[in-house]
């Protein structure tokens, strides 16, 4: 099996700066083509609901991603764009699960399109280098160890699954306990509320 992951791709020839190069188009080609895809949905959702018009393939993609928008990630994704703007976009490139939550979010509230395209750049570049270097070669790494030996690899995948169950676990249960606590505290405020006699009339 060759040594270089960047041959999987057609890249093997080449230098890793073609092979960034080449990456990050692909990573602002799919993020670009999410943010448009979640701008269409605001207008697609208006004319299915107020119209008959249209295809019915165009009709059902639209319905199933304004249903994509009332899930947890597309939540999630709404909220951190809301929060931190296009710095949100630039980290998402980083991140795991809400790529293209953050994305298609962007869409969704209209952010400026300039804003947008400007802020993907660096994420793109970041998500290009680590791709087209540690990324790749951990992917081909995986692919020669199943290669070599199957049960090491599921080890390594049932570890790292574990650890990941463990870290979600853990983080929920922080959640958790600070929704308990956020709740009696409003239970508390209430019944303070309730005995507080009201101030005598003259």
């Amino acid at each position: 099996m060759d040594d270089d992951p960047l041959n999987a791709f057609g890249l093997g020839s080449v230098s890793l700066i073609v092979a960034v190069a080449v990456l990050f188009v692909v990573a602002m080609a799919r993020s670009h083509a999410t943010y448009w895809a979640g701008r269409g949905v605001v207008r697609g959702a208006k004319t299915v609901h107020e119209t008959d018009k249209g295809f019915a393939w165009w009709r059902s993609m639209i319905e199933h991603l304004e249903a994509w928008t009332n899930t947890r990630a597309a939540r999630r994704g709404l909220d951190l764009v809301r929060r931190w703007g296009a710095p949100a976009v630039s980290l998402a490139y980083l991140t795991f699960g809400v790529q293209t939550a953050v994305f298609a979010s962007a869409g969704l509230i209209r952010m400026k399109y300039t804003k947008f395209s400007i802020a993907s750049v660096p994420g793109s570049i970041a998500w290009a280098i680590i791709w087209s270097t540690v990324g790749l070669g951990a992917v081909w790494g995986a692919i020669r160890l199943f290669a070599k030996s199957p049960i090491a690899l599921i080890a390594v995948v049932l570890a790292l699954g574990s650890l990941l169950a463990w870290w979600m676990r853990r983080r929920l249960l922080r959640r958790a306990a600070e929704l308990q606590a956020a709740s009696a505290a409003g239970r508390h405020e209430a019944d303070h509320g309730r005995h507080v006699a009201p101030a005598d009339e003259d």
